[in-house]
């Protein structure tokens, strides 16, 4: 059901649940017939990174997978510190999920025969990714997910509402501030509600080079931060080996399904160098692989995906959106190697989450990409994060199925002063420069400290709520990085290369313990007072 802005009601008995991808949709379908109130800052099926996935879903699906080899797979590039027990449920959950959303009408690639067909992609121990002709599997799950989510009568559909604030007392949750997209002078909406479902996605955008929407700036982080919730490993950010270098902002993604057709990485010499580096060469983890093509372009010899061996004309039936973005940019990949780089592409880390979705604030869960489950680790197996989102959305659907929510609260009668101004480009720019710099593939302590105390400064200076989320998410992943003294899947510092065996474990931190790094690595105190405080 379709409502806007302006029919909002202050107070609710619905459950609330924050983001238009995969998770939120899912988990609000999950949730019919109980009443349901889905805010979305873009319009359906758009500004969501699952819409944006080409890769498609990781499932043991194929006459002689398992589960039990699927989440092998995701334990041994997963850094040390997966929770096995957790990556053995979720691979379990995954023929039922695919299934639901063949109910949903995802129309997932089938073989001659019938059946689903399976591609392969890195570190996976054979073929297990469901596609949607080929590389458009996000777009047209959230697409078949959308048309459901408008025709069900459960759930209230409210587009361009941007989460900048939640409202809690005594350690629970008690609503949302929110703010209209793009009206950043607008004055702020307040919701009352004892449940709330976090759906916002990651913080690719925090970076300079992304394959994330702009929404994806890590907003959904900072609100649960800022309210108390425990964060779980914000270092590791996984940085997309081939993004499609052709000056676009966000840079398109060219899948690692391609990889898993036989296409190779080249340098500007036509040399293969993947296969120095790992004995899976362009099929190695995504951590590795990355590195590796840092490493060509740092060196001045570029980086290149070269397909014209492998897939040649059959490229355009294959990969038609990889096709389409190269043919917007001038290249032609059936005949040309296509220019790549690193990006930021998923948060391993975010709001620490338990096996049911639950957050350290009491009626608040969380799901996709801005949770952090501890099915990843250090380093996501690639296509498993599609199949979190569906399995952790369903979990929250299913917990709070079987819980009494409380009436909602009373609102405050006055809004507390809120820092309503534009983001100022040029400080956006500068952050994420910083990000992309000091936080990114390769960091190091001294550059580390810098982007911490960056951050810290800007938290505090900052005269917009919206960039105010922004370094405090920022500030999480530095702080942890900085602290975090060696490397460890995608977490990698060139001043501590080795991985440590007694810091195999995950992080969990508090945006109070990220303030205490800076204050420690700042000369005079960050003066933090309750006026500062204030969203």
């Amino acid at each position: 059901m379709q409502d806007n802005i302006h029919n909002l009601t202050r107070s609710t008995d619905d459950v609330v649940i924050v983001g238009g991808g995969l998770a939120g949709l899912f988990c609000a379908l999950k949730l019919a017939p109980r009443p349901v109130t889905l805010i979305s800052a873009a319009p359906l099926g758009q500004g969501a990174s699952s819409a944006w996935a080409q890769g498609g879903i990781a499932a043991a699906v194929a006459e002689g997978d398992t589960p039990e080899a699927h989440a092998a797979d995701t334990i041994a590039v997963g850094g040390g510190i997966v929770d096995d027990a957790l990556a053995l449920g979720i691979a379990r959950e995954a023929a039922p999920r695919i299934h639901d959303l063949l109910g949903y009408g995802v129309p997932f690639d089938r073989d001659l025969e019938g059946r689903l067909a399976v591609g392969r992609e890195a570190a996976h121990s054979t073929r297990r990714i469901v596609h949607v002709r080929g590389d458009g599997a996000g777009a047209a799950i959230i697409a078949a997910l959308s048309e459901a989510v408008r025709r069900t009568p459960s759930i209230r559909l409210i587009e361009g509402l941007v989460a900048e604030a939640l409202l809690t007392e005594d350690g629970a949750v008690t609503g949302l501030q929110l703010r209209e997209a793009g009206k950043f002078a607008a004055k702020p909406i307040m919701i009352a509600s004892r449940a709330v479902v976090l759906a916002t996605g990651g913080l690719g955008h925090l970076y300079a080079i992304t394959t994330n929407p702009l929404e994806a700036s890590g907003s959904g982080l900072a609100i649960a931060a800022r309210a108390g919730a425990v964060v779980a490993d914000p270092e590791f950010v996984q940085f997309h080996p081939t993004a499609i270098m052709v000056g676009r902002d966000p840079a398109p993604l060219a899948t690692e399904a391609l990889r898993g057709e036989g296409a190779t990485l080249i340098n500007s010499n036509g040399e293969r160098f993947m296969t120095a580096l790992h004995p899976l060469g362009e099929l190695a983890p995504r951590d590795i692989v990355a590195r590796g093509v840092f490493a060509e372009i740092a060196a001045r010899r570029g980086a290149f995906l070269d397909a014209r061996q492998a897939l040649g004309t059959r490229f355009t039936d294959k990969f038609p959106m990889v096709h389409a973005s190269c043919i917007a940019a001038g290249i032609d990949p059936a005949t040309q190697a296509i220019p790549i780089a690193p990006a930021a592409h998923y948060h391993m880390g975010g709001i620490a989450v338990d096996a049911r979705g639950r957050s350290s604030i009491d009626g608040l869960w969380a799901g996709g990409e801005v949770s952090s489950t501890g099915a990843h680790g250090a380093n996501r197996l690639a296509s498993n994060s599609l199949l979190e989102a569906v399995v952790y959305a369903a979990r929250i659907a299913d917990d709070i199925a079987g819980r009494a929510i409380p009436s909602p609260a009373r609102l405050p009668d006055a809004l507390a002063p809120s820092r309503g101004g534009a983001p100022d480009a040029a400080v956006v720019q500068r952050l994420r420069a910083m990000m992309s710099a000091h936080v990114g593939v390769i960091r190091d302590g001294d550059g580390l400290a810098e982007a911490v105390r960056s951050f810290a400064a800007l938290e505090y200076e900052a005269t917009s709520v919206a960039v105010r989320n922004m370094a405090i998410s920022a500030l999480l992943v530095a702080a942890s990085a900085w602290t975090r003294h060696e490397s460890r899947g995608a977490h990698f510092r060139i001043d501590h290369p080795a991985d440590v065996p007694a810091l195999a474990q995950r992080t969990m931190t508090t945006l109070a313990a990220a303030r205490e790094v800076a204050e420690n690595l700042t000369e005079r105190p960050m003066p933090h007072t309750a006026q500062s405080m204030i969203a």
